[in-house]
């Protein structure tokens, strides 16, 4: 409970008092890359305070172009342990009620996040629209195409959206595997427990090579490389996979 604390002392310190000058600093240069960079490192140092320990493996898999970071979602933990893992600016698409909190909203905005309502899918479909466009521009993704957390850390089916995303813009996929984070905070839970979360980054799967009508087979594809790097407890069950 006290790491708990902690961590949302810090982050909450961070984004009142030291955001705003960031924000500042991207609407006068127009550049954004000072205030991410300043979020990331404030995230990492948050998740030692809380005695969380990321391990990142396979870096050396991304590939140097555009592409969409398509990871497993397990736990609150994991946009703080997986984004700031990948080493550059990626946009994500965010749930829009976060887009309400004051300061952070303007920050989210300025980085290029897209805020995205679930319970209309017409707005969604515009969100998705808007993300294909950032990629056209340029800007990196981090996605969950589970479109939602597992409770048991097991690996959910994958929804379409994120493949047609690579597809319609043209860019490569990279499958991560979060390992652990489950442990660490549940689903329902809102304490962080100390310990081990690893990002794991598999190899890349260029969705050029696929048409729309194809999408089921990059999905398949890019959902067993995400599979393959998780442990034998957050597999699908057996059941599950029939």
């Amino acid at each position: 409970m006290i790491r708990t604390i902690l961590l949302v002392v810090y982050l909450f310190l961070g984004l009142f008092l030291i955001m705003p000058w960031f924000i500042l600093w991207t609407l006068l240069t127009g550049k954004p890359d000072a205030m991410y960079a300043m979020a990331m490192a404030a995230v990492r140092s948050g998740l030692r305070f809380g005695g969380v320990r990321v391990h990142v493996r396979g870096l050396e898999m991304i590939p140097p172009g555009v592409c969409i970071f398509v990871a497993n979602h397990v736990s609150n933990l994991d946009p703080l342990a997986f984004v700031p893992s990948i080493p550059r600016h990626v946009s994500i698409l965010v749930k829009k009620e976060l887009f309400g909190i004051p300061i952070l909203s303007k920050a989210m905005r300025l980085a290029k996040f897209v805020p995205v309502d679930r319970a209309d899918r017409e707005a969604a479909a515009e969100s998705v629209d808007i993300a294909v466009q950032y990629l056209k521009e340029g800007l990196s993704f981090a996605i969950y195409p589970e479109g939602t957390r597992s409770r048991d850390g097991r690996l959910l089916p994958f929804k379409k959206g994120a493949f047609v995303m690579a597809i319609q813009a043209g860019v490569s996929i990279v499958p991560v595997s979060i390992v652990g984070a489950q442990s660490l905070m549940r689903k329902g839970e809102w304490t962080v427990q100390p310990g081990e979360v690893t990002i794991r980054f598999g190899q890349p799967v260029d969705a050029t090579q696929y048409t729309m009508e194809r999408r089921g087979e990059l999905l398949a594809r890019v959902e067993s490389l995400v599979a393959a790097g998780l442990p034998e407890d957050q597999l699908p069950l057996p059941s599950a996979s029939a």
